[in-house]
């Protein structure tokens, strides 16, 4: 009886680990991870396709989350996504002629919004709107694009269409007399 016990505890401690590596995977696939609600300036930015962007997903400064995307909407007079960003106030310092772009992690991952720094002597301020942004790039759209278009290079082999022939000058009329050698 007591070996039956054993494997019912056993069995119970295997069920209880694989809930709580479930737990674990779902706040870090959800970007529930490093979230935290300290001081914070909202930044705005408009972007013509957010792609698969999410609320709560990372800002991104040179690979470091700095915070996080606090609300996605419809501008219904510019028919574009309004996002706007929280940001950390330890990172107060972003020059406010940055840009901000939507990545991707990995091929398939989750997108976030990535910031590249400017060189203005002025920083943004709580409020601010990005001028320049770079919307998502979608792998369908580029799957299109590669069918579409074929190959991304010509071959080096074929010359140029509008090329004139190497071995006779372009002015010089071609003969249609047959050669006496043959």
């Amino acid at each position: 009886m007591t070996q039956r016990r054993s494997y019912q505890i056993g069995t119970g401690l295997f069920i209880l680990l694989g809930f709580v590596a479930l737990a674990y995977l779902a706040t870090q696939t959800t970007s529930l991870a490093n979230f935290r609600q300290g001081a914070s300036y909202v930044l705005n930015a408009r972007f013509t396709n957010i792609g698969q962007l999410k609320l709560r997903a990372p800002v991104k400064l040179a690979g470091v989350r700095i915070g996080s995307v606090e609300s996605i909407e419809v501008d219904p007079a510019k028919l574009d996504a309004q996002v706007r960003i929280s940001i950390d106030n330890r990172y107060n310092n972003l020059p406010d002629d940055s840009a901000a772009a939507i990545f991707t992690s990995g091929l398939l991952g989750d997108q976030y919004v990535g910031i590249q720094p400017g060189g203005s002597p002025d920083m943004f301020k709580d409020g601010d709107e990005f001028i320049l942004t770079q919307s998502s790039m979608q792998l369908e759209d580029l799957i299109g694009k590669f069918l579409v278009n074929g190959s991304p290079q010509k071959s080096a082999d074929a010359p140029p269409a509008t090329a004139p022939v190497a071995d006779k000058p372009a002015s010089e009329p071609t003969s249609t007399t047959p050669d006496p050698k043959h």
